[in-house]
């Protein structure tokens, strides 16, 4: 299954180094833009005005700071490439707040985008992309992961949690 990626950097790695990431970003990032645009441009509802406009702007902008630090620590500054292609499992620094960091990332980046739009309409949109990406991670990366480190992963998900950050348990 992971072989199809085809991005591998080594011989003997045995999880490919994107995973399913671009796939699943884009696809949740598609779905908010739909949403903005058929309730915003086409059926023109649900935008909110006064005082909401900031709320949803300045929450907005606290999100997308948020995304981009997270994401950031998780695929610059955590060494996750070299776990990758050593295949170790990663549970130390921001990998101890929350299992998928670039992924969580992204949702709160697309979430912080969406409600630039002050929309009621975008609200249930980020819980469905929550939704979408626990689901493919399920599915695809966390079995591959259980497949490569077994009890090791098994222990590490009980502590830490897939998408939303949170003090380490340990």
């Amino acid at each position: 299954m992971t072989n199809n990626l085809k991005n591998f950097i080594k011989d003997g790695q045995k999880l490919p180094m994107f995973g399913i990431g671009p796939y699943l970003i884009y696809g949740m990032a598609l779905l908010t833009a739909a949403v903005i645009i058929l309730a915003a441009y086409v059926f023109k509802t649900g935008t909110l005005t006064d005082l909401w406009v900031y709320v949803f702007r300045i929450a907005g902008a606290l999100f997308i700071l948020s995304g981009a630090v997270i994401w950031f620590i998780g695929a610059m500054r955590s060494g996750m490439d070299k776990h990758i292609s050593e295949n170790i499992l990663k549970t130390d620094g921001i990998y101890a707040w929350v299992r998928n960091p670039m992924y969580t990332g992204w949702w709160f980046i697309v979430t912080g985008i969406g409600m630039m739009w002050h929309n009621v309409f975008i609200l249930p949109v980020f819980f469905i992309d929550w939704l979408i990406m626990t689901v493919v991670l399920k599915n695809t990366e966390e079995k591959w992961l259980l497949n490569v480190y077994g009890n090791e992963y098994i222990e590490y998900r009980k502590t830490v949690n897939r998408c939303i950050p949170c003090f380490p348990k340990r």
